[in-house]
């Protein structure tokens, strides 16, 4: 109930000198919990009351049930609580990574791209199921520079963009996958073309987009 009456002096403060002043007397709990930080604004002190009702919440009241000192006796056992772990990587995992960016609809390159969305889509299922995870993983970090996927996801969002023959003159050459903050595809008109370039530009790839 001390700890109570102060937190709510804190909440209450109206000004940067209030709250300075209400802050002063949880100094010691505010150390020993890892919350001491520096008040700029009033508007701080929500961020302190924050702080504090977390850290009561959390490390006092796992302890006052006896929980911490189960974590600190099992710490492998509740790993998979607190600590992320990458789980093992599928075709649809690295297929929902991407968005896709079609040209509108009714243009002249809308139905090519199409059939080559369901490329990359066979392309990752085939990798799956030949290979596993390690092609899966070269695939996504041939694109993003990541070999598993982040905790909190992507930001921004890869893309699965796709090289339109004005974009260069690849009349001569052959046209692979690219990679640069999103995934260019080729608009190849047969699988088996889609395929063995992608094939070749990962083994042949020495780095994030480099081939």
């Amino acid at each position: 109930m001390e700890l109570l009456e102060k937190v709510k002096k804190v909440a209450e403060s109206t000004t940067l000198e209030d709250l300075e002043m209400t802050k002063a007397p949880l100094l010691d709990y505010l150390a020993n919990a890892g919350c001491l930080r520096p008040m700029r604004s009033i508007r701080d002190k929500d961020l302190l009351v924050h702080d504090i009702v977390m850290f009561q919440v959390h490390f006092k009241g796992l302890k006052t049930l006896g929980v911490l000192e189960k974590i600190l006796r099992h710490p492998d056992s509740f790993r998979p609580l607190f600590c992320y772990e990458p789980s093992t990587l599928t075709a649809d995992q690295v297929d929902d990574v991407f968005s896709i960016w079609l040209s509108p609809e009714g243009s002249n390159n809308r139905a090519a791209e199409e059939r080559v969305v369901t490329f990359w889509r066979d392309y990752l299922q085939d990798a799956e199921e030949e290979e596993g995870p390690s092609k899966l993983q070269q695939i996504l970090s041939f694109a993003t520079g990541a070999s598993v996927l982040p905790p909190i996801g992507f930001s921004p969002t890869p893309s699965v963009q796709f090289i339109q023959k004005e974009d260069d003159d690849f009349s001569c050459t052959p046209m692979f996958p690219l990679a640069n903050t999103c995934i260019k595809l080729p608009l190849h008109v047969s699988y088996q073309e889609f395929k063995e370039k992608f094939d070749f530009t990962l083994g042949n790839s020495y780095g994030f987009g480099r081939a």
